[in-house]
């Protein structure tokens, strides 16, 4: 019985796709799950992803076996919506991720050798991908970098894919002299253009430093994310110094609050 499953807590993947369909239920589910569609719960599967590459950064795998039961939910919220109308199943989501994992692994389920290097695995990987995307008509060397993805995973992306085909800058000075450059021109259009060259220029100077990220080999995502950490824990620093005056940040100069960073990045140094 539906409802057996449901209490059963060995119930497995089954139980998790009849919780959802439950609450699905146009007669006896959820309000606010029935009145879901799939650009309304897109934003939640995006924070779930990052939720769990927060709690995997943190080393926090309690936490991170919860947020993957989270970004699992997503998966199952999505394939019920598209089997309500009649596109996919839970099923053939799973025999399709599953076949192409087969079919990008000839050197673990197929003939060939696994005598190669992860970068020679690597090359291979993308030559399958370019073969998959061909069949989709998806021809052009940047089809298939998906617009939704955050604005500087995209860029790099994009960036990859123009470089397997030439178009990049052969030395990483150049990439600075560049980054240089658009520097410069922003500091101008501060001064002499509307609001929406101001940004034309920003977005530029951004593209250039992922794309300085990826010719020195660092993740520029990741990059950022360890620089919103550092700068979170050196703030929290100075208010715990403050604190300990009877302070806050708002009571508090900015000479003061500088001194109490320098001094919380020096303690980090010792």
């Amino acid at each position: 019985m539906p409802n057996d499953l449901i209490h059963d807590s060995n119930g497995g993947m089954p139980r998790l796709l009849e919780i959802m369909r439950r609450l699905r239920d146009r007669e006896t589910g959820c309000a606010w799950d029935i009145e879901q569609d799939f650009a309304t719960i897109a934003p939640y599967t995006i924070e779930e992803a990052y939720e769990v590459a927060d709690a995997i950064e943190r080393a926090d795998w309690a936490e991170l076996e919860g947020e993957l039961g989270d970004l699992l939910l997503q998966t199952v919220y999505h394939t019920q919506m598209a089997s309500e109308a009649g596109h996919f199943g839970f099923e053939s989501v799973v025999r399709a991720i599953s076949d192409k994992m087969v079919a990008r692994h000839p050197h673990v389920f197929g003939d060939e050798s696994r005598d190669k290097s992860a970068d020679q695995q690597t090359a291979d990987w993308e030559k399958i991908k370019a073969v998959e995307r061909a069949g989709k008509a998806q021809g052009g060397t940047l089809d298939g970098v998906a617009i939704g993805l955050p604005a500087l995973l995209r860029a790099l992306k994009l960036q990859k894919r123009a470089a397997r085909v030439g178009f990049d800058w052969p030395e990483t000075a150049q990439v600075l002299d560049k980054m240089q450059e658009e520097a410069r021109e922003l500091v101008e259009a501060r001064e002499t253009l509307t609001q929406a060259e101001i940004e034309e220029e920003f977005g530029d100077l951004l593209f250039v430093m992922a794309n300085l990220g990826r010719h020195l080999k660092v993740d520029p995502e990741a990059a950022l994310r360890a620089a919103n950490t550092k700068f979170t824990r050196r703030f929290e620093a100075i208010e715990a110094a403050l604190a300990k005056d009877g302070k806050t940040p708002s009571d508090s100069t900015l000479e003061e609050m500088d001194a109490l960073w320098d001094a919380a990045k020096a303690q980090e140094k010792q």
